[in-house]
């Protein structure tokens, strides 16, 4: 088995643990290229069917290709979609930087679906590479009833031996693709021809590396139009996947604050 194969098979355990463990589970969809692969893992773990609700924390500030490419793909993929409108910034921490406050929306916005939908688990394409703070994840999390994440008192996990005691009001977040690398994903689309929102394609000089909202995600400087050129890149690339993400670059603890209290 090469690390692919041994990559997508443990995924699909996860999805298959996590969707007998939990009553209701609800999956996270960014629209970017970790969650697109998650959404081809789901429906190979599925026979060809996602069979719980795919969410999009809709802040109105998508690049036209990604709304796009949601619409076309959830129809495609014959997707339980949500697309609720993430909360206003007024009900964000004032106390953050701007990039960060914005971001926040998608915390308030995650906090309401789960009111709003009584989900007790929720499945997301963080990877441990993306990010120092995701490194400290497991791939069954606990979150207290407010969404909060104890990043300092996380249960340990030997063995495939998951903890799946959910918190008294809380939820558990499951991230299949905590193991997959950036370079893994993109090996993974090359080898499955999943497809990606094209402004992960180099135009004029420039792509998109990591995918957010217009404002808080700049594009990198690079010719890498394909996905073999993209491939290839990446061995040559110094800088850290997020360099484009503005709220990273904020201040030291804004990304720390954001994940401790809920952000994805």
């Amino acid at each position: 088995m090469d690390r692919l194969d041994y990559l997508e098979s443990n995924s699909i355990h996860i999805f298959r643990e996590a969707f007998n463990q939990l009553k209701k589970p609800g999956m996270l969809w960014s629209l970017g290229k970790d969650s697109n692969v998650m959404i081809w893992l789901a429906r190979k773990a599925f026979f060809g069917h996602v069979p719980f609700p795919v969410i999009h924390l809709d802040t109105g500030a998508e690049f036209p290709e990604t709304y796009e490419f949601r619409d076309r793909y959830s129809k495609e993929w014959a997707l339980n979609l949500i697309a609720d409108s993430c909360p206003d910034i007024s009900r964000t921490d004032e106390t953050l930087p701007p990039a960060s406050r914005f971001a926040a929306r998608k915390s308030e916005g995650l906090k309401q679906c789960l009111k709003d939908y009584g989900f007790d688990g929720l499945i997301t394409g963080i990877r441990r590479d993306e990010q120092s703070i995701r490194a400290k994840e497991r791939i069954f999390s606990p979150r207290n009833a407010d969404g909060s994440w104890n990043f300092r008192d996380q249960p340990p996990e030997f063995w495939d031996q998951f903890n799946t005691i959910i918190p008294p009001g809380g939820h558990l977040r499951v991230h299949p693709l905590l193991q997959w690398t950036e370079l893994d994903i993109w090996r993974y689309i090359a080898r499955e021809h999943i497809p990606v929102v094209s402004l992960y394609f180099a135009r004029d000089g420039k792509r998109f590396r990591s995918l957010g909202e217009i404002g808080i995600t700049e594009p990198i400087d690079s010719e890498a139009a394909t996905i073999d050129e993209i491939i290839e890149e990446l061995g040559l690339l110094k800088t850290e996947e997020r360099a484009g993400r503005t709220m990273d670059h904020e201040s030291e603890d804004a990304f720390e604050r954001l994940r401790s209290s809920g952000y994805l």
